[in-house]
């Protein structure tokens, strides 16, 4: 059993395992850095990590569509509960065993809220043992903390950090994160999508692999790698 990672764009991502298609935080149309159309978009399941418009993106279209139920904080399910959508209710620090794997929520130091304005509870990053037993962290929009590393002590096999700045880490703290978590591979993402996070990952992935024994993936928008 292999689990397949794909960045979108910007903090678009899928993953496939156990033979469930899952996506994260849908944000296709108004996305320049997107490699997929909304319509293009299929899931089981959708993982959204808080309710910011560059996240919450094509979320209602793409689970109308594809009848996926939508994992997230509760105060974000509870608000698409109204709005006609499955959801399944987390919070910071929970765990539940779904079809697909063991998900657990784990903080992310950011904002929230959702696009109409209401309130969207504690933004969040996801902690994702697979049923093969891979970890899979993706931090999500977040900046450092230290707690990271006791997410690096569960053992984690892929590691998905932004490195764009200005709302999350940027590349220095990017990198103490990956010396944080000793992640087995770490995938760089949420920069380039507008000048403002303009970064050169390459770099990155030069400085993380000369001052760890992290292996880094530069994806391409609509790149996989296997995990």
């Amino acid at each position: 059993m292999s689990t397949k990672f794909t960045w979108f764009g910007h903090s678009a991502m899928g993953l496939e395992t156990g033979g469930y298609q899952i996506l994260v935080d849908p944000f296709f149309t108004g996305n320049p850095a997107s490699s997929i159309s909304a319509g293009q978009a299929t899931a089981d399941f959708i993982l959204l990590s808080h309710g910011h418009g560059d996240h919450f993106g094509d979320l209602e279209a793409v689970a109308q569509r594809s009848g996926a139920v939508v994992i997230s904080n509760d105060e974000i399910a509870t608000y698409l509960d109204g709005r006609g959508l499955k959801t399944h209710h987390q919070h910071i620090g929970g765990g539940y065993h779904h079809p697909f794997g063991y998900l657990k929520l784990t903080q992310a130091l950011h904002g929230s809220g959702l696009p109409d304005g209401s309130y969207g509870g504690n933004p969040a990053g996801f902690l994702l043992t697979t049923l093969d037993q891979k970890k899979i962290y993706l931090a999500c929009d977040t900046g450092l903390f230290g707690d990271m590393r006791l997410i690096g002590e569960e053992g984690i096999d892929l590691a998905v950090l932004p490195i764009g700045d200005n709302f999350t880490m940027g590349p220095d703290d990017a990198l103490r994160a990956v010396k944080l978590i000793q992640p087995r591979i770490v995938v760089p993402i949420h920069y380039n999508t507008w000048e403002l996070l303009a970064q050169d990952p390459h770099a990155w992935a030069r400085r993380v692999q000369a001052e760890t024994e992290t292996t880094v993936s530069v994806l391409n928008p609509g790149e996989s790698l296997e995990v």
